[in-house]
């Protein structure tokens, strides 16, 4: 790396952009990273997380993109990124993110986020009070295997109850929170925060609006790696990026390792912003919703790979 100049690229950089098998050339949002980053200077390469003949030894930087397909499958998935050198974001922060458990450390840390009800397996539960609740597993992605339920409905308690129990027979905690309806008209905001080269630690980038996707109920259906989405480009407000950045300071360890990072957020009962999810592990990062986005990705991407001792 030249010390004159901290933004120059080390040459002949190989960077893995990690996929799953559905998505052996990435998604297509992930693919605008590869114009910036070969002027950059980086050979970049997609790779699948389960593929037994990947040599990860050989990439100066392994960055976590679209392996969706770990939720069944997260014990594999953490292990193999254990064994990683080099990757983005770091192991410990995935095992620690790809549990939604993660939720009550940020509680405790005093961020604002939805009231979440923990269901472990061989646990019982039954429906409290009327009214519209979400019921998911700890350990998903993409709204999969998620479900939307009004309990004043006699059809949709039944089948919530039977959510949670065929969730605990797989041997899967469930969450269980209330929908909120704001999801519904102001829609859900995301917010992406990127490394920049330049002070070493993240950003904020820019920020996307989700429209509602939860129906009605799951029905044990499988939906393939994700839920389809709407989505639109969005400016955060003041209040919805002083959560984002409460949130991400309660990361253990800390935010500065991290490349990347989105905050989702959904209006309270008082307009109030609180926390959805915190996603470190692999968020679609709608790099082509915002002018100059790829372009920032792929310079982070770049710095960090330079800065890895090799």
């Amino acid at each position: 790396m030249d010390t004159d100049n901290p933004g120059a690229t080390r040459r002949g950089l190989r960077v893995a952009l990690v996929s799953c098998t559905a998505l052996p050339d990435l998604d297509p949002d992930d693919r605008l990273l590869l114009t910036p980053l070969a002027h950059l200077g980086v050979r970049v390469e997609a790779a699948v997380w389960s593929d037994p003949v990947v040599d990860w030894t050989s990439y100066d930087l392994t960055v976590i993109r679209s392996p969706w397909d770990y939720p069944t499958r997260r014990d594999a998935f953490v292990t193999w990124a254990e064994k990683v050198d080099g990757l983005a974001n770091p192991a410990a922060v995935i095992a620690w993110n790809t549990d939604k458990r993660y939720l009550r450390e940020l509680v405790a840390a005093g961020v604002p986020a939805v009231h979440t009800q923990w269901v472990a397996p061989g646990e019982a539960w039954a429906p409290g009070d009327a009214g519209e609740y979400v019921v998911k597993p700890a350990v998903s992605v993409g709204s999969r295997d998620t479900g939307r339920y009004d309990l004043a409905d006699p059809g949709h308690r039944r089948l919530a109850r039977e959510h949670v129990a065929r969730l605990g027979a797989a041997g899967r905690t469930t969450m269980i929170q209330p929908y909120l309806r704001a999801v519904d008209t102001a829609g859900e905001t995301a917010l992406i925060f990127l490394r920049d080269p330049a002070v070493g630690r993240l950003a904020f980038s820019h920020a996307i609006r989700k429209g509602p996707m939860l129906t009605g109920p799951h029905l044990g259906v499988n939906e393939g790696l994700y839920v389809p989405e709407e989505v639109c480009a969005r400016t955060a407000r003041p209040a919805e990026l002083a959560v984002g950045e409460r949130a991400l300071a309660a990361v253990p360890g800390g935010p500065d390792r991290l490349l990347y990072a989105r905050v989702d957020l959904i209006p309270g009962s008082g307009g109030e912003p609180v926390l959805v999810e915190l996603e470190l592990t692999e968020p679609s990062l709608f790099l082509a919703l915002a002018p100059g986005a790829a372009d920032r990705f792929a310079a982070a991407i770049a710095a960090l790979a330079t800065a890895r001792p090799r």
